[in-house]
């Protein structure tokens, strides 16, 4: 029996690339792949990091900023919070044509944010790395 594949979708998957040794925010103590208080789980939560190198998700330290409390500064290391810029990554890595006349391309995005003092953080949007080409 032949069976023929007439289409199929491809999937990506992406994670935050951090360099720090910290998996949980700060905040709320919940992995960073998780979901903060503020959303139901299985809804990604966006991170902030600091210029401080410090990370949280991003609404934990929104509301953290906006707290009288805070007066502006990382929860943490009490410097003045602002936002770092940072790559995120997408996709899977190219990999050749598999003489089935399939290619699949990666794609880097650049995720460019300003000081979280000054207005609402920037989240990256996952974006459509592999294109399928028969």
């Amino acid at each position: 029996m032949k069976m023929t594949i007439k289409h199929y979708h491809a999937v990506a998957e992406w994670k935050w690339d951090h360099s720090s040794d910290e998996d949980k925010c700060s905040i709320c103590s919940t992995e960073l792949e998780g979901t903060c208080g503020c959303h139901f789980p299985g809804n990604d939560c966006p991170i902030t990091i600091g210029q401080c190198t410090h990370i949280f998700h991003m609404h934990c330290i929104d509301n953290w900023l906006g707290s009288s409390a805070s007066q502006g500064r990382c929860p943490l290391c009490r410097q003045v919070f602002q936002q770092a810029v940072a790559a995120v990554s997408s996709g899977t890595a190219a990999t050749p044509n598999n003489g089935r006349g399939t290619a699949v391309a990666a794609t880097t995005t650049t995720l460019t944010t300003t000081p979280l003092t000054q207005g609402p953080a920037a989240t990256p949007t996952p974006t459509t790395g592999a294109g399928l080409r028969t």
